[in-house]
């Protein structure tokens, strides 16, 4: 394969990450809490030789997540709780700590509060929040002070990672950062909502269209470069 060849591979297997991305943005368009994630296309410069021409190959391996607020939902729900600003909540899982902007919470058997699929949501200590088996009124202040029948009891923690490019995703809403993270305090809690995915589907399907036309260039010139090799092949055998 010759340079142009490998160029015009590189940024179809690029453009093809990149609809995979858009594909997960537009399944997960209605999911609590979630991200929407795109590619950052980067460009590599060689020289072949002292008198020849340079290549240029393209990469998009980085992941990059929009952490622009998504639309506030009100539900009632009492454990329903969505961030009205930067910051995540903290929760334990089986992998350690993670964040998520994902506020549907429940309670467990021991009176815990947790997610759905089961991880504790932590305070602003990192301990496990317990709400009493006789509770009959459960409030949550915008500053996270959780109240049972009038009395506080815990303050739900908001935190941020100390560096946000550290940051990978993992089952689609929750966060692992390989750094530290700190408590954010200009953030509000806001109970009785939740946060809708920050993904606008008309953009999304705007964008795959966009792509899936660059790709089909992209396959289009790549096979006009087969024929014309092909052509000066039979020629020179000719």
């Amino acid at each position: 394969m010759d340079s142009a060849g490998y160029t015009t591979l590189t940024r179809m297997v690029g453009l093809n990450r990149e609809l995979q991305a858009i594909a997960n943005n537009i399944a997960n368009v209605s999911t609590t809490g979630f991200r929407k994630e795109g590619l950052l296309f980067s460009e590599h410069i060689s020289a072949l030789g002292k008198d020849e021409d340079s290549l240029s190959m393209a990469n998009a391996n980085v992941r990059l997540t929009n952490n622009a607020q998504g639309p506030l939902t009100p539900t009632g729900g009492t454990y329903d709780l969505a961030i009205e600003g930067d910051g995540f909540f903290l929760v334990d899982t089986p992998d350690g700590q993670a964040l998520t902007r994902n506020g549907a919470f429940t309670t467990n058997q021991q009176g815990e509060l947790t997610t759905h699929d089961g991880y504790q949501l932590l305070d602003n200590g990192g301990a496990a929040i317990f709400i009493p088996p006789d509770a009959q009124t459960v409030a949550v202040a915008a500053d996270g002070t959780l109240s049972a029948d009038g009395v506080p009891l815990s303050q739900i923690g908001l935190y941020m990672p100390e560096d946000p490019t550290s940051m990978t995703r993992n089952n689609g809403v929750r966060f692992y950062t390989d750094g530290g993270i700190v408590p954010q305090e200009e953030a509000v809690i806001l109970q009785g909502y939740v946060e809708n995915s920050n993904v606008n589907a008309i953009t999304e399907v705007a964008r795959m269209i966009e792509v899936q036309h660059a790709y089909t260039l992209g396959q289009k010139f790549s096979e006009q470069e087969d024929e014309r090799i092909k052509s000066v092949i039979s020629t020179l055998g000719r």
